[in-house]
């Protein structure tokens, strides 16, 4: 994964939604991992998958890395990484 500060994101809010989600069921092999990630549908123990994400096991490494690298820094605050840098 590189920095976000060393290269130039281009995202269009508009066909790029933010999806929440509140479960995350993994399966993982020799050769690397899936992600399913999923909300819950209302009340019910039924789940609704929105995104499924694939990556290498090295990948997945580096991810677990920077997300309690990010979680540590901004643990008690509100305010993302990006916008304390304005």
């Amino acid at each position: 994964m590189e920095e976000t500060s060393q290269i130039s994101i281009d995202l269009n809010p508009q066909t790029t939604p933010i999806l929440y989600t509140d479960n995350v069921f993994m399966t993982t092999n020799e050769d690397g991992l899936i992600l399913n990630v999923g909300q819950r549908i209302g009340n019910t123990e039924k789940m609704h998958v929105v995104a499924r994400i694939g990556m290498s096991r090295e990948h997945a490494k580096k991810v677990v890395e920077k997300l309690a690298k990010l979680l540590a820094l901004t643990e008690g605050t509100s305010q993302t990484t990006s916008k304390k840098r304005n």
